[in-house]
């Protein structure tokens, strides 16, 4: 049997995760906790590259970011449904890699794959810890969801943000592994080209955005449906003023 994983993101896509949570990856993994990556889909469906491409890609970005696990569900790329069939195959590895934490995508997105994405997460957790659900292995529920919102206009403010200012450059080098993905293009996805301004050049600005509203340098934002307990309010961090 697998040792459980601390955290987990599932994504849509080869190299979903390294956009929307790479920072918090790598950070995660460099304090010694066991973190993973289930991408839905290959990406087969992709304008650039191939499903095998994508492949060896992500497992190149896997390796700088420290991942104790990268799976692939392998569920139709462009097709994604939020039907019982899909459900139990994220449920058994929901059960198999027995995640404390998972993160995914925004309720809403512009690619109909992100947003699937997200409510097919969602309810596989509920269900996976279900104990008659016709899945291998014990029931199993994570004890939190949590949306990353990078690039979402529509998901504004955060509820958290996470300072990624040390492991900016891991996950760009994370990203660039991807060169059928990303190579010689200024927009992808929900990231909007800014005039000839470079991809990457885009990505570190919308992540500076986010590292100020924490006072930081960079910084990763994401939602939770759950307001957050406080011990002593006192002790809050970022400076109002």
């Amino acid at each position: 049997m697998n040792e459980s994983l601390d955290l987990l993101a599932i994504m849509a896509h080869p190299d979903d995760a390294e956009l929307l949570c790479g920072g918090m990856l790598i950070k995660t993994s460099a304090l010694g906790k066991r973190v993973g990556v289930l991408d839905l889909t290959a990406g087969e469906m992709g304008s650039s590259g191939t499903g095998e491409i994508r492949k060896q890609e992500a497992a190149r970005a896997g390796e700088i970011m420290g991942l104790a696990e990268r799976r692939c569900a392998a569920l139709p790329d462009a097709h994604l449904e939020n039907d019982q069939a899909s459900r139990l195959v994220v449920a058994g590895y929901l059960r198999e890699l027995r995640p404390r934490v998972v993160v995914t995508h925004w309720k809403v997105g512009r690619h109909r794959d992100h947003r699937i994405a997200c409510e097919l997460v969602r309810d596989a957790c509920y269900l996976s810890g279900l104990r008659m659900l016709d899945v291998e292995g014990r029931p199993f529920r994570p004890r939190k969801l949590v949306y990353a919102t990078a690039f979402r206009e529509d998901a504004d403010p955060p509820d958290l943000v996470v300072d990624v200012t040390d492991e900016i450059d891991a996950k760009l080098d994370a990203l660039s592994s991807y060169t059928s993905q990303f190579e010689g293009v200024t927009g992808i996805g929900e990231i909007y080209p800014g005039g000839n301004r470079p991809l990457f050049d885009q990505i570190r600005a919308k992540m500076a955005h986010y590292g100020s509203l924490i006072r930081v340098e960079y910084g990763e934002p994401y939602r939770v449906d759950e307001p957050f307990a406080v011990e002593d309010l006192s002790a809050l961090e970022v400076s109002t003023y």
